[in-house]
């Protein structure tokens, strides 16, 4: 009776493994680099040709201040020993202030930038997470996993680029 018992154990275990293999085999799976499908869209590539539009001239603001501190650096160095104290003094502190302005405008324009990057971001990837949603409902797929959690992945298995025409014709780029 004791064998009778084991044995069953044993072929439940054994079904149980086989069943398993069975359900496992009939999921369907598509794999998505997300990060990647969202950056390649229209729209994320004109919202950073916007930004960089943006931006431009406070670059060109910076640029100049740091020529203007190079100027300043040049003039110190040239005029060592030449300049009369109350003079060299007068650059230093005009270049530290100039590097003071830089450094905050620097400053300014960075959180300026990350906070409407991470915006947009935001925005871009719940739509694309909408869209993949869709796609996977469409094709009628079990599990869709994000590519940087995948050791290994058969190219068929890739829904990205599907997955950013998608997006590219649900948001067209305004």
């Amino acid at each position: 009776m004791l064998l009778n018992t084991s044995t069953k154990v044993i072929l439940m275990a054994a079904g149980a493994v086989i069943f398993s293999g069975v359900a496992a085999a009939q999921a369907k799976i598509a794999v998505v680099n997300l990060q990647q499908a969202v950056l390649q869209t229209a729209e994320i590539k004109k919202a950073s040709a916007d930004l960089e539009a943006k931006y431009k001239p406070k670059q060109a603001e910076m640029e100049k201040l740091e020529k203007e501190i190079a100027e300043i650096q040049q003039k110190l160095q040239a005029g060592a020993g030449k300049l009369t104290p109350q003079a060299q003094q007068e650059l230093t502190l005009e270049g530290q202030r100039k590097q003071r302005d830089l450094q905050r405008l620097q400053q300014d324009v960075q959180d300026e930038l990350n906070y409407e990057r991470n915006e947009i971001l935001q925005k871009s990837g719940q739509q694309m997470a909408e869209i993949i949603r869709k796609l996977a409902e469409e094709k009628q797929l079990d599990v869709v996993v994000d590519f940087s959690s995948t050791l290994y992945i058969k190219p068929s298995l890739d829904l990205t680029a599907e997955a950013v025409a998608a997006y590219d014709k649900a948001y067209p780029p305004k």
